[in-house]
């Protein structure tokens, strides 16, 4: 119990990482000041050069080189200063950092200017799509470095899973999603892309395994429930990537069917159960309307019968009208009796 409460009180407390607003200056002010930086040294170093040249050169000679000096520290400060204009795409976020430390992240589109020495991170805004079972494509570059293939994801495919009662689905989704948080999708998780589709895959199939299939007596299933299954596909996945800063818009079953082995027998089973629901309303119509015709022939007083010739005539209505096949009617030219 000791080892237990020592080893819990020297846990390091979980880090929490929100998202904190950005704005970096104009890059277009940053851009025309720091070419003047970079040019006007030059001709101020002549100017220089000839107000020192004309003063007697053994009263200061270090003033001319220190001004030089100057002129060439100003230029190269001004030079490292362009690597930190950036242009920002709309629908897309920059997280900074300066030796590991975040700063900040700006989502302004425009072209702006940063510390050249920040890391800069882009991430995508933008709304995004994928079908589970599916897998990444990495980018594809020759010998000289130029990307021939760009990165993508294939097609996805169908995960095997059984659903409650133990048989055997297929199943597939198709995940709508964009990034909230871009401090939380930076640094919460190693690859928030590569998160989203492993958590959403295995929400899932814990969805599958908890649901069956069909169902006939109004219970909530993967077929006959789609809307409720879906809303509760998408509240499983948002509670899986809520520390990723990602939002999940919709989701919803792409592909639903039972896999192959016992995809034939479940057709014969289905078969079978649409065809006792059919007969099964077949006969309550045809109830009906020889209960109406007997009650229609007894107000009317058309014919009086006795309770042979009412089952008589209750049997041969039946037959007619629960018969799968057209009847073919047998003319009394007699009596009733006959």
């Amino acid at each position: 119990m000791s080892d237990s409460i020592g080893l819990a009180s020297v846990t390091p407390p979980r880090t929490m990482f929100a998202e904190r607003a950005f704005q970096p200056p104009s890059g277009w002010t940053a851009l025309i000041v720091l070419l003047a930086g970079m040019l006007l040294p030059i001709p101020l170093v002549a100017v220089l050069g000839r107000a020192f040249g004309s003063l007697s050169s053994a009263s200061n000679p270090a003033i001319a080189p220190l001004a030089l000096l100057a002129a060439v520290l100003v230029s190269a400060v001004c030079f490292v200063c362009l690597f930190g204009l950036v242009a920002i795409a709309p629908n897309e976020a920059l997280v900074f950092s300066l030796f590991g430390d975040y700063k900040g992240t700006a989502r302004r589109s425009g072209f702006w200017w940063v510390n050249p020495f920040y890391t800069k991170k882009p991430i995508s805004l933008r709304i995004r799509n994928f079908e589970t079972g599916s897998s990444r494509i990495p980018e594809v570059k020759d010998a000289a470095g130029k990307v021939v293939e760009q990165q993508g994801r294939t097609h996805g495919r169908p995960s095997k899973v059984n659903d409650r009662n133990g048989n055997p689905v297929e199943i597939s989704a198709v995940v709508v999603w964009r990034v909230v948080d871009t401090a939380e999708a930076s640094f919460e998780v190693q690859d928030y892309e590569d998160f989203v589709a492993v958590q959403s895959e295995a929400a899932l199939r814990s969805l599958a395994t908890r649901y069956p299939y069909d169902s006939e007596d109004h219970e909530t299933s993967l077929r006959g429930s789609t809307d409720e299954i879906c809303r509760q596909l998408r509240a499983d996945i948002q509670e899986r990537l809520e520390r990723a800063g990602v939002e999940v818009i919709e989701a919803r079953i792409s592909h639903l069917a039972y896999a192959q082995e016992i995809a034939a027998a479940m057709l014969q089973r289905q078969q079978a159960a649409a065809v006792v629901a059919a007969r099964a309303k077949i006969v309550d119509g045809a109830v009906g309307m020889v209960q109406m015709a007997l009650a229609h022939l007894e107000r009317d007083g058309v014919v009086q019968l006795d309770d042979e010739r009412k089952a008589a005539m209750v049997s041969n209505l039946l037959v007619v009208l629960c018969s799968d096949r057209h009847a073919q009617p047998v003319v009394n030219t007699g009596t009733i009796y006959s």
